[in-house]
């Protein structure tokens, strides 16, 4: 019985030196440790070093950015257009009809132009099937510019946004600027401005 015992537990301790001879050769492939998760939901082998080279190339593939259009924001030329009412409730004519133009102007804009941002630029687009917009009117070329030209840009007033403003330097190497009147929606607007072109340095709506 003894001899039965005593080879029973020879062959059991060659076998835990078997198995340890391999998971030392399994570790010492991989450079690294083993870390073991035993929970029984999910149990995960973490291998330090040695996934280095495949995590880098799993991130390392260019993801597409889908297409984003900020849905419309009525509220300046509401607001421009009801100014302009109060103008001329209280007789002030002379004033009212530059502001009432300006509203008409910015209601029929809202209704028409697009900020398009796809993977790789921001574009002014217009009309429900999204026309190009031609060139721009002030410094000529197309109203299209790439993210990675932008030198800075500036949501002004968050709480009501008002005008957005960028700086690039697609147009001209010394860098060009464009002011647009924000009528589109503003949080739509800053978000994927911060996700496309970078955080601004000094505006955008405050996180609550």
């Amino acid at each position: 019985m003894e001899s039965a015992l005593l080879s029973s537990s020879r062959f059991l301790s060659s076998q835990n030196r078997e198995l340890g001879g391999l998971l030392r050769n399994f570790q010492s492939s991989f450079h690294g440790k083993l870390i073991f998760n035993r929970s029984f939901v999910g149990r995960d082998i973490s291998i330090r070093r040695g996934s280095t080279g495949i995590l880098a190339s799993a991130v390392g593939k260019k993801v597409k950015k889908e297409t984003v259009i900020p849905d419309p924001d009525y509220r300046i030329p509401i607001v421009l257009l009801g100014f302009a009412g109060g103008l001329v409730y209280t007789n002030n004519l002379l004033p009212a009809a530059p502001v009432g133009l300006l509203g008409l102007l910015l209601l029929v804009q809202t209704t028409r132009v697009r900020f398009v941002f796809d993977n790789e630029a921001l574009e002014v687009k217009v009309g429900e099937q999204l026309e190009e917009s031609g060139e721009n009117v002030f410094v000529g070329g197309k109203n299209r510019w790439k993210y990675s030209t932008f030198v800075n840009w500036e949501l002004w007033w968050p709480n009501f946004p008002v005008l957005v403003y960028f700086k690039e330097t697609q147009t001209k190497p010394e860098g060009q600027v464009h002011f647009f009147p924000v009528i589109f929606d503003g949080k739509q607007l800053y978000d994927v401005m911060v996700e496309r072109a970078g955080p601004s340095k000094t505006s955008g709506p405050k996180e609550s």
